[in-house]
Order: structure tokens, then C-alpha cells, then sequence
């Protein structure tokens, strides 16, 4: 609701039959699955969407495609015929894809994923897309800068892993590729989820040692297929028994006539799964990590009533804000006995280019709809997922009083208050946006303080979730998350160096913390 933004989403698919040539009619076409994949994780971005396929028969051994829009946009999914006839310039045994949303970087077509890097030895050209962020960007790109003739076409840590993965095909021998990854997790700080296929056919799916980001996978006789999340993978026809999560620091490695491999390439067994894609980014029907996204929103909704202490009658109406904040919202009332009802209407067609263009006021009035048959003269429990910057929630409350006349409006946010930056792929890097940051930290075990958050907003009242729900709701230990944005306490070195420089330099900068400091300025 408050317009948070993911970094991005990955998918793969192979057909690990296609040596056969009695197949090669029917294995032509794997690299088709892509787009449907991606519009299942259609959420994890919608600025750019595109594909690589690899078919060793023809002389483009990888070919690439892509554009700025959602995925429905660039492979023309509304129009089957266009559809029909790029998926027929772009067939493919194997291919990976991806969705965009610029956490770092631009927001233009050459920013946009997979990046291919072209080279004579087929070993050495390849594709690949990643999800995440690496938090020591900065650092990478003044390494990379200081050696010989280096040249960055492109400001962003996409193009520093491009880099990266050159330098270790260079020479006269293929590598291992475990050799590979683990060079790469030595340097790296931060999320990253790597698709990666090369024009051999050689594919590789890696997460990083901490886990931070999900990947899953699945296998159905000769089609092996991975997404970010189980949904792209479920829509495909595989069952739940044959969906798995990737274990954090492991690769999967598929070539050309073998079956696929997994192999360990970090060895450390400390875990940092973000909270926030069970509470917020992932797909409600996705199960990440053997925890349901469903599941999980539906215990934090519960968690909410637990704490409940307004008064609770005939008047009193459980209302969601669309549409992340549906599962709590529904398991708050079954746990009050009160009715849950759509007092907020989202307009899902309002285009992706025209509420861009809006301020968040604005965003508000053409996103939401408020049902005054609803909430005229109600005491309204306003469920959200959470509040991260405050502009837009302010925003459609006052335009739920205006049109929808309730009686009192209490805000419940399904989550703790979000207190410090992300450096791993939520595009939150700052503290001064962040609307919880600006009252006292763990402002959720002072009723004081949250009425004085809910005059701010606009609400007659406003509760968040202890910091101890996360965990709970979603089934794991405090120590396999990543809260950061919670505590302040960063499961990576450069995070916490760059919270030291975002709380020292952000009141004064209006660019991302990553983008404009690097680590080592906390030592000069």
C-alpha cells in the first residue's frame, strides 16, 4: 500500500531430454513457459520483463528478449498473435527470465534483465539474471574501477556480477563452476539469487549463503523448472511433493545430457531469510522455504486480534486494505466474531504508466474506492501489511472519512514498525523516508507513542505487531531472519556499516545510501 518496491524475481526452465532428437519437435518450445512463469511473480517487479532461450540448432545459440513493462506488455500477452510470433523468433530447450523493479540502476531498457555477454568461446558467452542487491555495490565498483582499462556501461550491481563472472571464465581452460560461485560468495555481501545459462547449454541456479532471497525448484520427468517462487512453479502442473526450496549457498548445475546436480559452493550455516516476503512481497498462494505465505499472514491476522482492546460491537467492521492485507484482515474478525467486509475497493485497471505518474495523494484516490455502504458510521479496524513511508496511508484515510463517513477508523498493522534501510533489495535505503523511524524505536510496547503515530496519520488509534509475532507467524527462529529493518542489526558486515552511514549522512542526502557513500567513508 505504502508503493514498496521488490528488486526483482528470476525463473528457469530446460529440457533435459533435448539431446534426443526424436523430442526436438516438442522440445523446441520449453523456453514458451517463461513468460507464463514470470506473470506469476509479476509482483516481485513491473518495470522491464525478459527472457534468454538456448537452442544449440540454430546460430544464435542464445537469444535475448526484452523491454520496459509488465510482463504482459513486453511479450504482448493480449495480443496472441504477437505473442504467437515472438515466441516463434525465440524458441529454446532451456531459457531463464526475469521482472524488474530498480533498486539500483535506471529505469531504461538497458538496465533491463537477462544481461547477455557475447564471446566466441561458447563457454564464455553466456546470460544471466539475478534477484537481490548486493549491499557492498560501492566497494565492487571501486575495486573493479582501479584495475586496467575497466569500463562500466552501466551504474548498477547487475553489471558489476556480469564483471565478476567474466573474470572468473577468463583463461584458456573452463572452469568449475562451484569454483566459480564460491569465488563470487568471497566477494559478494548481500542477497543474490543467480540464473545463470551459458551457449553450451550449460545451466546454473545458485542462492546466496544466507538464504535471504527464495528460489525454488522442481522436476517432472525431463522438465526441470526453478522461479523465485513455488507459484510460477505450481501453475506449471508440478505438485507440492515435487517443489523444493533451494538450501542458501547451493547451486544447481544442469548440462547438456546429465541430470541436474547440487552442489554446496559456501559453507557457512548462518541464515537470514527476510521476513518480508511472508508478510509482503511474496504471492499469498507461494510457500517459500517449506512456510505458506497464506499461513502465515493468516496467524499474523490473529496475532492482531489477540492484542485487540477497543471496544467490539454491532458497529465494529474489519476492513482490509487490498490486497496483501486480505489474510490478516479475515483472520482478525473470524477470531473477534465480527464481520470482515471490502470497505476498499481497488481499481485494478487503472494503467501501470498513468498511477506512476501520480503523487501518492493522488495514487490513493485512483488506486482505492472507499464503500460508504461499508463504513458510513462504523467503528472501521483497518488492517494493513504495513506502513513503511506514511504518505499514502495518510492520504487514504483522510480519503475514507471524506467519502466513506465511518465513525472511528483504528489502524492495525499486521507487522512491527519499520525502523532502519534495506541494503538487499527493498527499496527502503534511507531512514529519513521511513515513517516509524522519525518516534521512538520499538514504538510497538508504547501505547503513548502509537497514539501519537495515529494522530500523525490521521486514526483515531494504531497498533503494530511485537517484534516477536514475525518469527512465530511465520514458523522459523529469530536467528534464521533477517529483521534488520526491525532492530538495526544486519546479518552482513557492509549492512551494518552502511546503517552506520545512513543513520550519520541520510538526514542530508536524498539518494540511496549505497548508491552515494561507500563503506570505506565510514573509516576516513
Amino acid at each position: 500500500m505504502d508503493e514498496l518496491h521488490h528488486e526483482c524475481g528470476i525463473a528457469a526452465v530446460y529440457q533435459l531430454d533435448h539431446l534426443d532428437h526424436t523430442q526436438s519437435g516438442k522440445t523446441a518450445a520449453s523456453a514458451r513457459l517463461i513468460p507464463r512463469m514470470l506473470l506469476d511473480i509479476q509482483n516481485r517487479g513491473q518495470l522491464a520483463a525478459g527472457f534468454t532461450a538456448y537452442d544449440p540448432t540454430r546460430r544464435k545459440l542464445l537469444n535475448t528478449f526484452k523491454d520496459l513493462g509488465t510482463v504482459a506488455e513486453v511479450f504482448r500477452l493480449n495480443h496472441p498473435a504477437k505473442f504467437e510470433n515472438i515466441m516463434l523468433n525465440y524458441p529454446g530447450y532451456a531459457g531463464i527470465g526475469h521482472v524488474r523493479y530498480a533498486t539500483c540502476g535506471q529505469d531504461d531498457l538497458a538496465y533491463a534483465q537477462p544481461f547477455e555477454c557475447p564471446h566466441g568461446r561458447k563457454w564464455k558467452w553466456f546470460t544471466f539474471c539475478f534477484n537481490g542487491q548486493l549491499s557492498n555495490f560501492a566497494d565492487l565498483k571501486e575495486q573493479l574501477m582501479e584495475k586496467t582499462d575497466y569500463h562500466l556501461a552501466r551504474d548498477t550491481d547487475t553489471e558489476i556480477i556480469q564483471h565478476s563472472i567474466s573474470y572468473e571464465l577468463r583463461g584458456e581452460v573452463k572452469p568449475n563452476f562451484v569454483d566459480v560461485l564460491s569465488n563470487l560468495a568471497e566477494k559478494f555481501d548481500g542477497a543474490y539469487n543467480i540464473a545463470f545459462l551459458n551457449a553450451m547449454g550449460d545451466m546454473v541456479l545458485a542462492r546466496d549463503p544466507l538464504g535471504i532471497r527464495p528460489l525454488c525448484y522442481a522436476q517432472d520427468g525431463p522438465l526441470f523448472a526453478a522461479a523465485s517462487e513455488s507459484v510460477a512453479l505450481a501453475n506449471l502442473g508440478f505438485s507440492n511433493q515435487q517443489i523444493y526450496s533451494l538450501e542458501p549457498g547451493t547451486a544447481i548445475i544442469i548440462q547438456p545430457g546429465k541430470d541436474p546436480e547440487f552442489h554446496r559452493f559456501a559453507s557457512t550455516d548462518q541464515r537470514a531469510h527476510c521476513f518480508f516476503e511472508w508478510i509482503y512481497f511474496a504471492n499469498v498462494a507461494s510457500k517459500l522455504d517449506d512456510r505458506s505465505v497464506y499461513l502465515t499472514r493468516k496467524r499474523l491476522g490473529e496475532e492482531l486480534a489477540r492484542l485487540e482492546n477497543i471496544p467490539i460491537d454491532e458497529d465494529t467492521v474489519v476492513v482490509p486494505v487490498p490486497d496483501t492485507g486480505k489474510a490478516a484482515a479475515a483472520a482478525m474478525a473470524h477470531q473477534l466474531g465480527i464481520p470482515a467486509q471490502e470497505g476498499l475497493i481497488r481499481n485494478r485497471y487503472v494503467g501501470r504508466t498513468f498511477i506512476e505518474g501520480q503523487n501518492r495523494e493522488n495514487k490513493a484516490q485512483y488506486k482505492y474506492t472507499p464503500l460508504a455502504e461499508v463504513l458510513k458510521g462504523k467503528r472501521v479496524l483497518l488492517v494493513e501489511d504495513t506502513i513503511v513511508r506514511s504518505t499514502t496511508m495518510k492520504a487514504l484515510l483522510k480519503e475514507i472519512r471524506r467519502r466513506g463517513q465511518p465513525k472511528e477508523i483504528h489502524v492495525r498493522v499486521a507487522c512491527p514498525p519499520i525502523v532502519a534501510p534495506c541494503f538487499y533489495g527493498i527499496d527502503m535505503s534511507t531512514t529519513h523516508e521511513l515513517f516509524a523511524s522519525r518516534f521512538e524505536k520499538h514504538a510497538e510496547q508504547s501505547d503513548t507513542i502509537q497514539q501519537t503515530m495515529a494522530e500523525d496519520l490521521g486514526a483515531d488509534s494504531l497498533r503494530y505487531l511485537p517484534i516477536d509475532s514475525v518469527a512465530y507467524a511465520i514458523g522459523m527462529s529469530e536467528e534464521s531472519l533477517c529483521r534488520a529493518c526491525l532492530t538495526g542489526q544486519y546479518p552482513t558486515a557492509t549492512g551494518t556499516q552502511l546503517y552506520q552511514i545512513a543513520m550519520q549522512h541520510d538526514h542530508h542526502s536524498t539518494g540511496r545510501t549505497y548508491e552515494s557513500q561507500t563503506t570505506e567513508s565510514l573509516v576516513r
